[in-house]
This record gives C-alpha cells, structure tokens and sequence, in this order.
C-alpha cells in the first residue's frame, strides 16, 4: 500500500479511507442547476456584436465597457467580456497593428584597451 500511494502522491491514510467506503465510485457532483445569472446565448452574441463592432474591435474590454457605461449602456461586466472573448479566442490581440517585438541590442565589441 506504501509505494502504491507514493506513487500516486497520496498519503497512507487516504488509501486506507477510500478503502474503508463501500461505494467506491467517485461522489464529487458539480452544480445541479444552472447559475441565475448565467447571459443567455442572446446576450452572449451581443456582447461579441459589441465587441466586434468596427467601433470597439481595436480595444481591450477595459476600454469597451466604461465607453459603454458613458453612453448609459450595460450590457456585462468587464470580466465577463474577457471570459467570452477568451472562449471564442478573439483575445489575443486586438488592436490593428502587431504586437511589439523585442530586439536583442547589437553586441558591442572592444576594439582597444
């Protein structure tokens, strides 16, 4: 039993306890229902709408959703616009030109004392 659970990374003690239950099957559960507040698949493509929009497309959700809040538009939370970008993976980079890219400087060489 001692070189099972080092294998495993488990302690002694909780191969003893798994072996001690009668079910053996695992009886972890996830939610049951779904979260109230959980955007409905409109206003999922609404907040892509926005965010593809010609208006908004070149701009990180940090800068869409406070211009949204000036003109008296809520649509969801920032964090929720980087979860759903993410998801369809069109957070990369959105600006127009390409993301920076380091340059090694030039090695300098002594040519004197």
């Amino acid at each position: 039993m001692q070189p099972a659970a080092q294998v495993l990374a488990l302690t002694s003690r909780t191969v003893q306890r798994w072996r001690g239950q009668e079910v053996s099957v695992d009886r972890r559960s996830g939610p049951l229902s779904r979260p109230a507040n959980k955007l409905t698949a409109k206003e999922r493509k609404q907040v892509l709408a926005i965010a593809n929009a010609p208006k908004y497309r070149d701009l990180p959700p940090k800068q869409i959703v406070p211009r949204l809040a000036d003109e008296g538009i809520y649509v969801a939370s920032e964090s929720t616009f980087y979860r759903i970008l993410r998801e369809e993976h069109q957070l990369a980079h959105r600006e127009r030109c390409r993301p920076a890219t380091h340059k090694r400087p030039l090695e300098k060489e002594a040519t004197g004392p």
